[in-house]
């Protein structure tokens, strides 16, 4: 079947109203844990396929957070779904005053290589807990990962309310030129361009997932051995092909060579050896990544690393030092286990430097100084990160996930991912019995006295 006469099957089953019932929601969320459980060896196998990721990894990074995500959803879904009593206003009294959360309708969900399974389902799972039907496009650059997805996917679920489609930039567009009625799009800045491009064009709400050069900000009084344990764990996390990776580190002057060792030193223990393809590294995705990562190396300026195998797309990780805002590494995201550090004597001039710069997805902030860290939350604008931690603000489903600016428009995960997927209908309620003549023609002063009063 075409991706025309899917939506459409999609949009009739949604029109039905079937889609909208608590159980029936809960009943496809309990169907897509199943088979995800069912089918693990197989995610397993196309994942170390695409990235050479052991099976720890893919279950921290991907599996654990989409099943956390599914078992939040079955448990909360039917608070979510409920509707809310607001307050009412003096001039609406007596009434009552609620809001309805509704489905938008027909989704279409476009998900991302570099976590091939927890950026394509943790949207689809939050469609599908706010009572939508759903068109998945994952990436076709983690192809074996793709193609097992979309197995699982459309064997499990009719098309009528969950279906894959596999494909490139060609079949993207053919998707891109039906009418949906919300497009959740996770990729690259000029691609999420495009895809806002052609939504504006159907009048259809987007949800872009981006990303964006994410500084860490290291300050003097930090426990630096700590700080460079968390700093190297979060950069070098699936080879920093990770959208909220520390792109760079902003180290005060008086602890550049203190943190540079100890950044040493970590990624010392964290990868002891390079000669084999280790537990906790992973690949490049593909070539032209590799090739356009190596590039990126100023050999004068390399720290530590540096090395790599191309045949098994392997860069081991690497610090930068001696780095200026003007290299061509601080030109673009690196979205790779390179990692430039910069120096400063002026925390307001590093400041400055980020807020010159499109807003970064993610900030991290190395300190003791509870003043300093308000300061830095305070004048800088970014769209979630952490205080002495990277990466980790994340997993913590509480919190609203997603950029601001060109690093992303809207957010999701748990009930901030419902809240994506729904319209919230206001309604207000009144009895026959009472109105007040006050607010009919004909209109007197002493009417427009009671009126000021009252408003």
């Amino acid at each position: 079947m075409t991706p025309q006469n899917i939506v459409a099957s999609q949009r009739e089953f949604f029109l039905s109203g079937q889609t909208k019932p608590v159980k029936f929601r809960l009943k496809q969320l309990k169907k897509l844990k199943e088979a995800l459980q069912l089918n693990e060896k197989y995610l397993y196998e196309a994942i170390y396929k695409d990235f050479g990721k052991s099976e720890f990894e893919t279950y921290a990074t991907e599996l654990s957070m989409t099943y956390a995500e599914i078992n939040l959803a079955i448990k909360k879904i039917s608070k979510w779904s409920a509707n809310k009593k607001t307050k009412t206003n003096i001039a609406n009294l007596p009434g009552k005053s609620f809001i309805v959360p509704e489905p938008l309708g027909v989704c279409l969900v476009i998900g991302a290589w570099n976590y091939p399974i927890q950026l394509s389902l943790i949207p689809l799972i939050s469609a599908i807990a706010a009572g939508n039907t759903v068109i998945l496009k994952p990436s076709e650059i983690s192809k074996n990962t793709s193609s097992v997805l979309t197995k699982i996917l459309n064997r499990v679920f009719i098309p009528e309310i969950i279906h894959v489609f596999e494909g490139g930039i060609k079949e993207t567009q053919e998707l891109l030129e039906i009418k949906f009625d919300k497009i959740f799009f996770t990729g690259s800045v000029p691609v999420g361009k495009l895809i806002y491009q052609a939504a504006a064009k159907q009048m259809t709400p987007v949800t872009l997932e981006l990303g964006g050069k994410s500084p860490a900000i290291v300050l003097k009084d930090a426990n630096l051995k700590m700080t460079a344990k968390r700093l190297v764990w979060g950069k070098f996390l699936n080879a920093g092909q990770t959208c909220v990776a520390t792109d760079y580190i902003l180290v005060e002057k008086s602890v550049e060579e203190k943190l540079l060792n100890e950044l040493k030193t970590q990624i010392e223990i964290q990868f002891p050896n390079f000669d084999t393809l280790p537990e906790n590294y992973v690949q490049i995705i593909n070539d032209s990544n590799f090739e356009r990562l190596m590039n990126l190396i100023d050999k004068t300026k390399i720290f530590i690393g540096g090395n790599s195998d191309k045949e098994k797309r392997l860069i081991y990780p690497t610090i930068l030092h001696k780095i200026n805002f003007n290299d061509t590494i601080m030109k673009d995201e690196i979205f790779g286990p390179l990692l430039p550090v910069i120096a400063f004597d002026s925390l307001d001039d590093a400041l400055s430097k980020i807020n010159n710069k499109p807003k970064p997805l993610a900030l991290y902030v190395f300190s003791k100084n509870k003043k300093i860290v308000e300061y830095i939350l305070n004048n800088v604008s970014f769209g979630g990160g952490a205080v002495n931690d990277s990466i980790m603000h994340l997993t913590n489903h509480h919190l609203p996930f997603g950029g601001i600016g060109t690093s992303g428009i809207g957010n999701y995960h748990g009930y901030h991912g419902f809240k994506t997927f729904s319209h919230f209908k206001s309604i207000l309620k009144k009895p026959f019995w009472f109105e007040p003549p006050m607010k009919y023609a004909p209109y007197t002063l002493k009417k427009l006295n009671w009126l000021k009063r009252l408003m």
